[in-house]
């Protein structure tokens, strides 16, 4: 499902390596539901074609020339663009995950992942969600916890949520889907939604990933928690 009612999640690739812009959008242009807006080659040009093309989706690798893949995101949330941005990485490159998150990417990507989980994670994250798998989501925010803290204390909005809305936002950072959730709190998967939407509005956040790491640096979440 689209995250615009049906029309296909619009995505940009920026890489700097042609075989491997060449590679996602091979896969892109043949899954449906899908729309490959354009590429970029450096950071400078992801920032220019995300004002231009409106993608719902860019995918960004961090190693880039002129402007790095990171500073790209940021610059890019902070343009107030819709565009959720998922960083491309590897396993050996956890430095550069932390600083996505702090950029505000909605999750991340490894390059050499499955066709489907690719197409899966596109999708996903175009309607709202994250790309972490609950282990990994453990393993980056214990390692972000660790760092100085160099960014802004957790929001004072964090008092503002209910009850309910703590009990959910405890198991977000767990990294559970809706439906898993729902199952522990015996709540519709519809309810449950409502409930993430109200989380991310109260604190202010662009998505689950971000309302994550709120979770951890407010001592509501601790890792290695299940």
């Amino acid at each position: 499902m689209s995250c615009r009612d049906g029309a296909a999640i619009r995505v940009l690739i920026a890489d700097d390596e042609a075989l491997v812009r060449a590679g996602l959008s091979l896969i892109i242009d043949l899954e449906p539901g899908l729309e490959l807006v354009g590429e970029a080659a450096d950071g400078r040009q992801a920032i220019a074609r995300t004002a231009a093309l409106s993608p719902d989706v860019v995918l960004m690798d961090v190693r880039m020339p002129d402007i790095d893949g990171i500073a790209a995101t940021r610059r890019i949330v902070q343009s107030g663009s819709p565009a959720r941005v998922l960083i491309l990485s590897t396993f050996g490159a956890d430095e550069q995950v932390y600083e996505g998150l702090r950029a505000g990417a909605s999750g991340f990507l490894l390059k050499d992942v499955p066709r489907e989980q690719l197409v899966g994670g596109i999708r996903i994250v175009a309607d709202g969600g994250s790309l972490l798998a609950p282990a990994i989501t453990r393993r980056l925010i214990a390692g972000y916890l660790r760092r100085p803290p160099t960014g802004p204390r957790p929001p004072a909005s964090l008092g503002e949520l209910t009850p309910r809305e703590l009990d959910v936002l405890r198991l977000l950072a767990q990294g559970l889907s809706n439906a898993e959730i729902a199952g522990v709190l015996v709540l519709g998967e519809a309810t449950v939604k409502t409930h993430v939407g109200r989380i991310l509005a109260k604190l202010g956040v662009r998505d689950r990933v971000q309302a994550v790491v709120v979770a951890f640096q407010s001592g509501l979440a601790h890792p290695g928690e299940d």
